[in-house]
């Protein structure tokens, strides 16, 4: 579980990523649209992940899931486990005549730390690692290209640490995961980590984001 030490009038609130919740309904996992395309990214929590991505125009759709690891229909607890070796991921339905892989590449890499191993903030552990699925070789030069490109830029102070991977298997993750960002927006967790994180990336993609977001 993903755990948060809040400091509020000095007293430690630990709140779970998965805000206490279990349910064995998952999200089903749409077919993409005639001229759709789907990037898949893992970067920390899928809550912010989702919500970032799907703030950019030309994203139709986020699923929230697991990949990389060898689990079929992984449930959220045994992915935090880490007994299954999945990270937390989201597959994004895009329109590429609106934005390009390119864009969304360098997109995922400002809405995480790309540069902390198996770590995103308050949370640890190879289920949050920062992970980029590639469908294509044209998507696996693209990702190393941006990774080339940030790094020189020194965006950050450290190098970026992100596995570039082949596209193998997405499992969506629990109903309750999709869109939670908004559905729960008073949620501590959402308030005090989430949020930062999707401020961050608006400032950073402002010129991609939908009307509505700038």
């Amino acid at each position: 579980m993903k755990k948060l030490i809040l400091y509020i009038a000095g007293v430690f609130l630990f709140v779970g990523c998965a805000d206490g919740q279990s349910s064995n309904k998952f999200a089903a996992l749409p077919k993409p649209k005639a001229g759709e395309s789907v990037a898949t990214f893992g970067g920390g929590c899928f809550w912010s992940m989702s919500e970032a991505m799907s703030e950019l125009k030309g994203v139709n759709k986020v699923i929230s899931g697991y990949a990389g690891g060898n689990t079929k229909n992984p449930t959220y607890e045994e992915v935090s486990s880490q007994s299954t070796n999945h990270a937390e991921t989201v597959d994004v339905f895009y329109d590429p005549k609106v934005i390009s892989y390119n864009q969304l590449a360098e997109a995922f890499f400002f809405a995480h730390d790309p540069t902390t191993l198996n770590r995103q903030g308050p949370d640890e552990g190879t289920d949050y690692r920062s992970i980029a699925f590639y469908h294509t070789p044209e998507e696996k030069g693209i990702l190393l290209a941006t990774i080339k490109k940030v790094n020189e830029s020194k965006h950050y102070n450290n190098p970026i640490v992100t596995q570039v991977v082949p596209y193998a298997t997405f499992y969506p993750a629990e109903a309750y995961h999709q869109g939670y960002y908004r559905s729960h927006p008073n949620q501590p967790y959402i308030v005090s980590v989430s949020e930062p994180k999707v401020m961050k990336f608006r400032k950073a993609m402002a010129a991609e984001l939908k009307p509505e977001f700038k």
